[in-house]
């Protein structure tokens, strides 16, 4: 059999890339909605919507496939745990740049 990446890699590699999108896109988010005059608290609302929609394949994968569920759980955890410390960081970045 060949070689299988370790849950803690998986998790580690998921919340990463969690954050760094959801980061990055959290402060173009309020750069926009400060240019716009939009409410924050809307645009907060569409990015927990989009963190949720980002983490469905792997609670689709955790529910119907058992062959597979380790791994989806791992990487379902890393990306859970990204998005909510992008989700909350996020903000004091952006009121910090003078966005919120």
């Amino acid at each position: 059999m060949g070689e299988f990446i370790p849950d803690y890699l998986l998790r580690e590699q998921a919340a990463v890339g969690a954050l760094a999108l959801f980061g990055v896109l959290r402060i173009i988010g309020a750069m926009l909605a400060y240019e716009h005059g939009w409410r924050i608290a809307a645009i907060e609302k569409w990015f927990v919507l989009a963190a949720f929609v980002y983490c469905v394949p792997q609670l689709f994968d955790l529910l119907t496939h058992v062959y597979n569920a380790h791994a989806a759980a791992a990487e379902l955890e890393g990306k859970a745990a990204g998005c909510a410390i992008a989700l909350f960081c996020a903000p004091i970045v952006g009121h910090r740049l003078g966005l919120e």
